[in-house]
């Protein structure tokens, strides 16, 4: 059974406005909230080769206080699902594929992670929005290039073995990576 991943969180998370997220249903990712079948509830794509599609994604919101030269910069990163985005297929799902769509949404959740640490570690100039931005933007482009990477060495949850590999190697990586406080 295949999935089909859309990568519909490059234009759904611009990440500069938290109203914009706050007016569609969101899952926030959570280590104790895994996904079911009845969070997927938008219109299936009319294909027949596709099962399922997780809509997960990264957003962002920041603030600067104190003057140029000692700029503090507040920020969170989000890690959502968008139920109405995330479709399924029933007679074409089972719990490998819904295990293929949370890794998904894990990774998504990795990648933020991985911008929080960055964030955390970046000294900002006057041009913070701009630098907030490339560092969102680089975020982004390198989450797409893994989820891709999963997808095809899973085959969309076809390679139970390699399905196996990721499941475990997402795990260690999220234990290992702790939320990262703000600055």
């Amino acid at each position: 059974m295949g999935t089909l991943r859309l990568f519909s969180f490059s234009f759904l998370l611009l990440g500069l406005s938290t109203v914009f997220c706050q007016e569609e249903e969101t899952i926030p990712w959570s280590a104790d909230r895994k996904l079911t079948w009845e969070d997927f509830k938008g219109k299936p794509l009319k294909t027949e080769w596709a099962a399922a599609t997780t809509a997960s994604g990264i957003s962002y919101e920041f603030s600067t206080s104190g003057t140029l030269n000692n700029l503090k910069v507040n920020f969170k990163v989000h890690t959502d699902f968008y139920p109405q985005k995330s479709w399924y297929r029933p007679e074409m799902c089972d719990s490998v594929v819904l295990s293929h769509e949370q890794l998904h949404f894990d990774i998504s959740e990795l990648f933020a992670r991985k911008m929080r640490r960055r964030l955390n570690e970046t000294s900002f100039t006057r041009n913070v929005k701009a630098e907030v931005r490339k560092i969102y933007r680089e975020t982004l482009k390198s989450l797409t290039a893994f989820q891709n990477k999963y997808d095809h060495q899973t085959n969309f949850s076809r390679n139970i073995e390699q399905q196996l590999i990721w499941n475990k190697k997402i795990s260690e990586a999220l234990s290992a990576t702790e939320l990262q406080p703000l600055k």
